[in-house]
């Protein structure tokens, strides 16, 4: 079942010749993971971000579970994305005053809903995070700060986890755990996921790879 759909996606930035993306169609069925490669400049950030109702196009549409993202106003369009959209960044992008806890439960508390203790308590777990649960993000190494983003993007269960460069700041042993830790919310929890790697290693582990290069789609496998 096509879980997410993109139809003849473009962008084009205020003051820029070239289109980011030019007239992208992609469809992702639930339970895949997907990664995207290209150069850099390439336009995988830019598809990321409007798949995930980051930025919005310049013309075409995305669908996500039969909804179109962008005929949701801006208020709308922010619920729907904090409840079906789980992000991760190179950077982390961590709250610095807030513990591992606060951190991942964050969009659920920003969405007014109660934290589900059992589940809360399976991330920690399987995050290996258990004992780190009152840390704060200065206290952790790198490896430890990205599974933080994945208990968070991960912890209301959302159709969709789209991940930007999530191994790009990270060692090679820190890089292969967080990769175990995404192929595991795949596998066992069914997760539908969408990451973006200039590694080949990093793609090879997808079950799909699609390529961009100069804002089109080149090539799928």
């Amino acid at each position: 079942m096509e879980i997410l759909t993109a139809s003849h996606l473009s962008k084009q930035y205020p003051g820029e010749q070239n289109l980011a993306l030019d007239d992208i169609n992609l469809a992702v069925t639930a339970g895949e993971f997907l990664a995207i490669v290209g150069p850099s400049g390439s336009g995988k950030s830019t598809l990321l971000h409007l798949l995930g109702g980051v930025d919005r196009p310049s013309s075409g549409s995305v669908k996500l579970y039969h909804t179109d993202i962008y005929a949701l106003n801006e208020t709308k369009l922010a619920i729907f994305r904090r409840r079906q959209v789980g992000l991760i960044y190179q950077f982390y992008n961590l709250i610095p005053n807030l513990t591992v806890t606060e951190n991942i439960t964050l969009p659920t508390e920003l969405d007014g809903q109660k934290v589900e203790q059992t589940r809360l308590e399976q991330i920690l777990a399987t995050l290996g995070l258990s004992d780190k649960r009152n840390a704060l993000p200065g206290q952790l190494s790198g490896g430890q700060q990205q599974r933080v983003a994945i208990g968070r993007a991960l912890i209301n269960q959302p159709a969709v986890v789209l991940a930007d460069e999530p191994t790009g700041n990270l060692d090679q042993r820190n890089s292969q755990e967080i990769m175990q830790l995404l192929h595991a919310a795949n596998i066992k929890q069914g997760q539908t996921i969408i990451l973006i790697t200039h590694d080949p290693l990093i793609a090879q582990q997808a079950s799909r790879v699609i390529t961009i290069e100069d804002g089109q789609m080149k090539e799928t496998r």
